[in-house]
């Protein structure tokens, strides 16, 4: 289906210029989907940047200078990834007034369930009690969810699937080493989740996505498993990030990402309401937004003031906040951007629900 002037192909890109007078969710093909419902968990325990800073040598000013980082969300033993995403998972439901009965795909998100097999989501589905859906997780890192709503749209266009839950979630902080300057006051943990569904209406864009393999190296995993099994004492693997590289290539690169999906969506700009980038770093946003030149009207979401880098449960948990405190509100037409290891990214224009 197309509207206005604009052809959009399902890869994400224009074959003519954008029209500016509706917006064209939609593909070529198929049926419609739109997010019917948001639902998150912010774990109980909140950490002030006072408790990271003795071990990394730092101050609560450099961290919120660097970050805009005021305190961050970890989860505590009870809170496993398990746990977080089968909550935000029967908030979402119950915000769509959808069954878990009707549930045909659970899509998990997250790169801290820590059994390489099996995936956690069939264990998320039996704990909701769906009735034998397909199951699976991605590892997208941060852009993880920008990756299952993009695949779960394209499931329910194609007429795979009617409803699909996408979680995105994580317990960042059992992967992160408390003495790395880099990365000890950064990330944080919890879930985010989105039941996807039929829509009289497109209620989500085509993605614009890919990866920059040239670039692996920037987010990763320090050790590699069978180093630490090897090892007499081992301990935990941790992430690591070059900080500086990767702001520089989230900076601009995204942007064009960004641009891409707004004219994938046959609007403008001027057009959006608001604006969901992954929450990585308060400069980042800053930077993509003065990039794209939004708006003044186009409002951002600051979810990691408060909340820290949750990497795929970031953008869920971000536009809920927004819908809590009344800056999002249905209807909407909002951008999801989000970027992180691989380096992987995703974007894609939806309806807030």
């Amino acid at each position: 289906m197309t509207t206005g002037t604009t052809t959009v192909s399902t890869t994400g890109t224009t074959a003519s210029s954008p029209s500016t007078s509706q917006p064209n969710l939609s593909q070529t093909t198929g049926n419609s989907a739109a997010i019917l419902g948001l639902g998150i968990y912010r774990p109980r325990r909140i950490v002030p940047n006072s408790e990271v800073i003795e071990e990394i040598d730092s101050s609560d000013e450099w961290i919120q200078q660097r970050s805009g980082i005021k305190t961050r969300r970890f989860a505590g033993p009870d809170e496993t990834v398990q746990f977080m995403s089968t909550a935000a998972a029967r908030q979402a439901l119950g915000n769509a007034g959808v069954e878990a009965t009707q549930v045909d795909g659970i899509i998990v998100a997250t790169i801290s369930h820590l059994l390489q097999t099996p995936a956690i989501a069939p264990a998320i589905a039996a704990e909701l009690g769906a009735d034998k859906p397909v199951a699976f997780d991605i590892s997208a890192a941060c852009a993880g969810f920008c990756h299952g709503v993009a695949l779960a749209n394209d499931m329910i266009r194609a007429g795979s699937a009617r409803h699909i839950l996408v979680i995105g979630v994580e317990r960042l902080s059992d992967i992160t080493s408390r003495s790395d300057r880099g990365t000890a006051f950064i990330f944080a943990d919890g879930a985010g989740a989105a039941l996807v569904g039929p829509s009289q209406t497109p209620g989500i864009g085509p993605v614009v996505w890919g990866s920059d393999g040239e670039r692996f190296d920037l987010i990763r995993q320090i050790e590699d498993w069978r180093d630490v099994v090897a090892d007499e004492a081992p301990t935990m693997p941790h992430l690591t990030m070059q900080g500086a590289e990767v702001f520089r290539w989230a900076s601009f690169e995204m942007a064009k990402v960004a641009q891409e999906a707004v004219d994938a969506a046959g609007i403008a700009t001027a057009d959006l309401d608001v604006f969901v980038p992954h929450q990585a770093n308060n400069r980042i946003t800053d930077t993509l937004a003065r990039a794209m030149k939004l708006p003044e009207h186009v409002r951002i979401a600051r979810d990691i003031v408060d909340q820290g880098n949750t990497s795929a449960a970031s953008i869920p948990l971000a536009l809920a906040r927004m819908i809590e405190e009344g800056e999002a509100k249905s209807g909407d037409l909002a951008l999801m951007i989000a970027f992180g290891a691989g380096l992987s990214y995703a974007a894609q224009v939806v309806r807030v629900p």
